[in-house]
């Protein structure tokens, strides 16, 4: 099968790989459409030590079955799927609980860091556990399909905070999942919905996902506009999308008493806390780890059209081009968002 490989950091290369292999759990998916991650990026520079090559990156996708294992139900062959990026082993404690990201034995398509290697879905087929796979309703593109796991990993996050119709909420980062997670809190009843960014062209279409309120961080103090419009109180919840120290600064200060913080921007390993700012006005902070049973419901959010993401699609590209879209995102071109690859 042709696939799409990191040979080394910097250096993706259209090789002949052998079909991935199945076990009777297994299926094999012919992959129709495959989104491009900010997380595959970072490890197509080497940044995050989670992509160590050799390896076949990809994880937001959608296709086709195109074989079965001998003891999968409930699918033939030919049937439209997407499916999880966590690999869950079904058995341990965590998955009896339905808490399949936090898996004893997790792994993720397209990631390599040490301890694993799990091929995924650049390429032609990709092999995945028949768990973690969903049908998906013939009204739903594969291009858009391929957007299911990146809008679970935000319902998920929207889902860890309690959110009461007239709440007011922050989202800091209006990057794929920022605007995802506005989205979604739109649709959890939130009122008053400010996102922040230094990018205005980010920040418009935050405002066209459902934000209320745009400030741009790198003109104003974003906590003190979020002060102005609540009117000295603060937000009841802030999402921190982005993962680094001025980013968690701005969503915790922009919070009420109370308030609460869920974090899922990860891209640095470690940050400047606001300890006292934390303790004494009593913030919770959520970590907010992938999605954990969400993907039907996103699915369906998807095929009704209550979640939107064709403005979010860039651009629609074969997958012998992606090595030239990994550098146009490597170097932060403008107006690049997400980028569908089909093999």
């Amino acid at each position: 099968m042709r696939a799409l490989l990191l040979k080394d950091y910097l250096q993706l290369e259209m090789v002949e790989m052998p079909q991935p292999e199945i076990g009777p759990d297994d299926v094999l998916v012919r992959v129709r459409a495959c989104g491009i991650c900010g997380s595959d990026v970072h490890g197509f520079d080497g940044s995050t030590g989670r992509r160590i090559p050799p390896l076949v990156m990809g994880h937001e996708a959608a296709g086709n079955v195109a074989a079965l294992g001998g003891r999968v139900k409930g699918l033939q062959v030919g049937d439209r799927v997407t499916f999880d990026s966590t690999v869950c082993c079904g058995d341990c404690a965590y998955c009896l609980q339905g808490k399949v990201n936090l898996c004893d034995n997790r792994q993720v398509l397209g990631v390599s860091c040490g301890d694993y290697r799990r091929h995924g879905a650049f390429a032609e087929y990709v092999a995945v556990p028949a768990r973690i796979v969903y049908h998906l309703p013939g009204s739903l593109s594969f291009e858009h399909a391929a957007m299911i796991e990146a809008t679970s990993i935000a319902v998920h996050a929207v889902g860890l905070a309690t959110v009461h119709p007239g709440s007011t909420a922050v989202v800091v980062g209006s990057g794929m999942i920022g605007l995802l997670a506005i989205q979604a809190l739109r649709i959890a009843g939130v009122d008053r919905l400010v996102a922040v960014d230094v990018d205005e062209r980010r920040l418009a279409l935050a405002g066209q996902s459902g934000a209320s309120h745009t400030f741009n961080s790198a003109d104003l103090d974003a906590a003190a506009g979020v002060k102005d419009l609540t009117e000295g109180r603060g937000a009841d919840l802030a999402i921190e999308a982005v993962g680094n120290t001025g980013a968690l600064r701005t969503a915790i200060a922009s919070l009420r008493k109370g308030g609460t913080a869920v974090l899922i921007g990860n891209i640095s390993p470690s940050v400047d806390l606001p300890l006292q700012s934390v303790v004494t006005r009593e913030i919770r902070l959520l970590g907010s780890c992938a999605s954990s049973g969400e993907i039907p419901d996103c699915i369906e959010l998807l095929a009704s059209g209550r979640i939107q993401v064709k403005p979010l699609i860039t651009a629609v590209a074969p997958l012998e081009d992606g090595p030239a879209w990994f550098q146009r995102f490597r170097g932060r071109e403008a107006n690049l968002m997400k980028v569908v690859l089909q093999p």
